[in-house]
């Protein structure tokens, strides 16, 4: 496809709708493909900026989610992240960031995937559409896996925290008490 079959754009932040961000190169430039549930965008940062500006958007920088991904699962390379877990946005990278041909993929937005030929996967979307992928399908199992257990772990802190104080607070109106 050319360049101007999108729309360019300077900068992205990645939302709940947002379902990969692939490399994209042009006359020299990198630059990233963002397919959203509603359209194709060609955006002038590489994809791990544009991860690294989500991740500042949301209140946090892709270290600080990478050290945290590293103390509730114990991942350290290829680390999925939590760009903004209360929305349920969570990528992961199909190979390691830092190279430049790496996709990163939002785990909610994955319906299934197959292995291909050539040590290669397709996947495939909730909006029908899909990708292939140049990793293996064991590695890509292994990451979606990764990642699922990130936000398994984090929703149950989450839900364990809001059950401490659902019962603190009614433990506090049962005695009496009022909240100050």
């Amino acid at each position: 496809m050319k360049l101007s079959e999108f729309l360019l754009l300077d900068e992205f932040i990645v939302s709940r709708y947002t379902i990969a961000v692939l490399p994209y190169h042009h006359s020299g430039f990198h630059y990233s493909q963002v397919i959203e549930e509603d359209g194709t965008y060609i955006v002038k940062m590489k994809p791990i900026e544009i991860i690294k500006h989500s991740c500042h958007y949301y209140g946090s920088s892709l270290k600080g989610r990478k050290d945290g991904t590293r103390e509730i699962i114990g991942v350290t390379h290829k680390a999925p992240i939590a760009i903004e877990p209360l929305n349920e946005i969570y990528f992961f990278p199909t190979i390691s960031p830092n190279d430049p041909r790496c996709v990163w993929l939002s785990h909610i937005h994955i319906f299934k995937y197959e292995p291909m030929q050539d040590e290669k996967t397709r996947v495939y979307f909730n909006n029908e559409k899909s990708i292939c992928l140049e990793v293996s399908y064991n590695s890509f199992v292994n990451q979606l896996y990764r990642t699922a257990q990130l936000r398994t772990k984090l929703s149950e802190r989450m839900e364990a925290r809001e059950r401490k104080l659902q019962y603190l607070y009614r433990m506090d109106r049962t005695k009496g008490w009022t909240l100050q």
